[in-house]
């Protein structure tokens, strides 16, 4: 089988730059044969950014690049040059990026927006020159302080898709003809169970060229929360949306029980979830008959909008949009989503699940790489691993 290009779970190496060396020069010249020190400072490493871009909408092209290095700074020089300050590198990463501390399962930062710059890592100070030593009763100090050390961290890297409506449902609930006839998006669809491997977006249009992003997820199964199914891996991209659409199939036996479980399964997974609005769409109204429709309306939920549609005879889909575009341009669900944007909270990895989703993501593989770093470099953090730096006065 084909590998996906959707990737939304990447594990790679950072490192920023050591400082440079303060140099120990001492100024020498024919008109001042005992000048003093005038030994530069080091300049500093460089830093380690992750910065947010819409161009981006998967990891992929993190996936063939695990080990980002910043630059090293230069050591001082004589004259009090300071050394160059080395490269920073910036990680651009779509906007939802997550990312975690990949030895420890902590949170470290989220990437929620264009052009949002965050520091992942911060690059090592440069050394002191020995001109900052000299004093009244040290006139000559031959020494200089060392750059601080490079830092290095693993880190995993989640995507959780940025979309308006999320659909919820099923396998084989009609998320992807939903999805397929209100944009174009072209989602994989058959008469089989977990057709669709990984999530879609698609642009759906409404009236004066006003438009709002849905995303389809893999379907739901009981006790997808706990890691059945694809439930664990792509439940994480619904905690984004503004909306929850939940989809049920109308010839379902139980209409209430069906969407009581996806209820279940969306609170156990993540109970700040309960918060967002959420819309009911009863699918195959085409195999309906009014008076079925009418009875099975009597045993629906009551606490949210519901709605019966038909995906492939068009029936209801107007009425569906409405009721997304009201939910969604409501006083309520712009007041929702600006606390979410503000107080959002992610939880630390258990670490006890961590190394099976890395496995199933393909991401555990070792990336530590005795070739990716040089002899020097590896000098440098024995030499400095208890450097401390001096302050002076």
């Amino acid at each position: 089988m084909a590998e996906s290009n959707f990737v939304d779970y990447v594990k790679i190496v950072c490192r920023s730059g050591k400082g440079g060396r303060g140099s120990m020069h001492m100024h020498r010249a024919k008109y001042a044969p005992n000048g003093g020190p005038d030994g530069g400072d080091g300049g500093r490493g460089g830093h380690v950014y992750l910065r947010g871009n819409r161009n981006y909408w998967t990891l992929l092209h993190l996936r063939f690049d695990r080990h980002i290095f910043a630059g090293h700074g230069q050591n001082g020089g004589k004259s009090g040059s300071t050394g160059a300050k080395g490269n920073d590198r910036y990680i651009d990463v779509p906007c939802g990026t997550v990312v975690y501390n990949a030895d420890t399962g902590e949170y470290i930062c989220d990437v929620k927006h264009d052009g949002e710059v965050v520091m992942l890592l911060q690059g090592g100070r440069g050394g002191l020159g020995n001109k900052h030593f000299a004093t009244a009763t040290n006139q000559a100090p031959r020494y200089a302080q060392p750059g601080e050390p490079m830092r290095e961290l693993t880190v995993i890297m989640e995507l959780k898709l940025l979309a308006d409506v999320g659909l919820v449902g099923f396998p084989n609930a009609g998320k992807s003809t939903l999805l397929s006839s209100l944009s174009s998006a072209k989602p994989k669809i058959a008469n089989y169970p977990f057709t669709t491997m990984e999530p879609s977006l698609g642009i759906v249009s409404y009236r004066d060229n006003q438009s709002f992003v849905m995303a389809d997820i893999p379907g739901i199964i009981e006790g997808a929360s706990e890691g059945r199914g694809l439930g664990l891996r792509f439940l994480r991209h619904i905690e984004r949306n503004s909306l929850l659409l939940f989809m049920v199939p109308g010839d379902t036996d139980d209409i209430r029980r069906e969407y009581e479980i996806l209820l279940n399964e969306v609170r156990n997974f993540n109970p700040e979830l309960m918060d967002k609005q959420r819309v009911l769409a009863i699918t195959k109204r085409d195999l309906l008959d009014d008076e079925l429709v009418e009875m099975l309306s009597a045993d629906l939920p009551d606490d949210l909008p519901v709605v019966f549609i038909s995906a492939v005879a068009g029936m209801g889909i107007q009425e569906l949009k409405d009721i997304l575009w009201a939910a969604l341009n409501s006083e309520s669900n712009k007041l929702q989503t600006i606390l979410d944007d503000d107080r959002i909270v992610h939880r630390n990895k258990d670490l006890t699940f961590l190394q099976t989703e890395m496995s199933a993501m393909g991401e555990d593989e070792d990336l530590s790489d005795d070739n990716a770093y040089d002899e020097e470099d590896w000098d440098d953090i024995e030499e400095l691993e208890d450097y401390e730096i001096e302050d002076v006065e």
